[in-house]
């Protein structure tokens, strides 16, 4: 069974880590993965450790943006510890199991943030949902190669899971651009209706509106009707 479970590595800084991520999504049967605005420039180290997975090296996309790798997706989760009001914080277990449950309706993301730093505030802003690995606190984080390796192996669990169990068909699940597009409108809406002011306060107020649609996994044609209903109402009010 393949399924589309894209792996996303944001500013990747390390050759030899790209190599031992390349084996590891090999190991268990993957080989979706994008680099955004990769630092690497000599792949000869990585090309060392990507033991028997150099196809999954050289396969590897490169994107300008998080929005670029993720826009037909549709889920995305990012990995880190912070806590955001009206994002789930999932174990990575629940994430493999749900990133498998979810992509026979469209492609679906592991967002990871750089060596150094990991996801900025507004990658974590941007993604759906969150996930961290429960570290013991004397050593808390992860080197990307291993990050990528143990969620790996959580989808491919999940996948061997499912195959022994097959639902059914699913509706096709709307993009994140679809989602992007309804929440923007959302926006747009209750700016011309009054109900939003203040730029900052304003985008957060959207942020957590929106967030009960993210969850309740909305549909293609859902999220259209949505648009059409935004679009009609928006319609509706005098210029100005």
């Amino acid at each position: 069974m393949v399924l589309p479970v894209r792996f996303v590595l944001m500013r990747p800084r390390n050759a030899e880590n790209l190599g031992a991520a390349a084996r590891a999504l090999k190991n268990c049967g993957l080989s979706d993965w994008v680099w955004v605005r990769p630092e690497v420039e000599d792949l000869e180290p990585a090309r060392r450790l990507a033991v028997h997975a150099q196809d999954v090296l050289e396969a590897a996309r490169r994107a300008d943006s998080l929005e670029e790798a993720v826009s037909d997706c549709v889920w995305v989760v990012g990995t880190s510890s912070r806590k955001v009001d009206g994002k789930r914080r999932l174990p990575p277990r629940a994430v493999g199991e749900e990133l498998v449950a979810r992509a026979p309706q469209g492609p679906v993301a592991l967002v990871f943030g750089d060596e150094r730093s990991g996801l900025t505030n507004a990658e974590v802003e941007r993604v759906h949902d969150l996930s961290a690995v429960p570290t013991a606190p004397e050593q808390p984080s992860i080197n990307l190669a291993q990050a990528v390796l143990l969620y790996a192996y959580e989808v491919r669990v999940a996948m061997l899971e499912a195959a022994a169990t097959p639902a059914g068909p699913l509706p096709a699940a709307a993009t994140d651009a679809e989602l992007a597009q309804v929440e923007a409108t959302l926006e747009n809406v209750l700016t011309a209706g009054g109900f939003l002011v203040d730029a900052q306060p304003g985008r957060t107020a959207v942020r957590d509106l929106f967030a009960p649609l993210r969850r309740s996994r909305l549909t293609r044609k859902e999220a259209r009707l949505w648009l059409a209903a935004l679009h009609s109402v928006r319609k509706r009010w005098p210029a100005g």
